[in-house]
């Protein structure tokens, strides 16, 4: 039952909060733009104990449940670099993330949210097709 309710539990919270932060300080829940702007942009005090929730909000959920913090992925460095300014650069090319187009965006109706979420999709889903064709021929 947990692995129906917990992630129902989190799409809620996580569109309460987005509501709350729209409603509040008409700010778009956008992670990439507020965890930018904590650090480079204006506004940094909202934005900061915004990236600050989300990392306590996760530590105290593993603490009430018990359940124990991933450990990280086992992997390529040079590959993770290079998987994370590529998503910078779609994030800027994009003019978001995908929790601003995914979620906020489309929960204000917006075409432009709407079609930037197929294309992350899209983009996302050629992506594992094309690296696991790789890797099955590399091994």
């Amino acid at each position: 039952m947990e692995e129906f309710f917990e992630p129902i539990a989190g799409g809620i919270l996580i569109g309460i909060a987005s509501m709350g932060l729209l409603a509040t300080l008409g700010r778009v829940a956008g992670i990439s733009s507020i965890a930018w702007g904590a650090f480079a942009g204006p506004d940094r005090e909202w934005r900061l104990l915004f990236v600050m929730g989300l990392v306590a909000g996760a530590a105290i959920l593993h603490t009430l449940t018990g359940n124990p913090i991933p450990s990280a992925p086992e992997g390529s460095l040079p590959l993770a670099v290079i998987a994370g300014l590529l998503v910078g650069f779609g994030t800027r090319m994009g003019s978001g993330c995908t929790s601003g187009h995914g979620i906020c965006g489309i929960g204000r109706l917006s075409l432009r949210s709407l079609v930037a979420t197929c294309v992350f999709m899209a983009t996302g889903v050629i992506t594992v097709l094309i690296v696991r064709t790789i890797m099955e021929t590399l091994l």
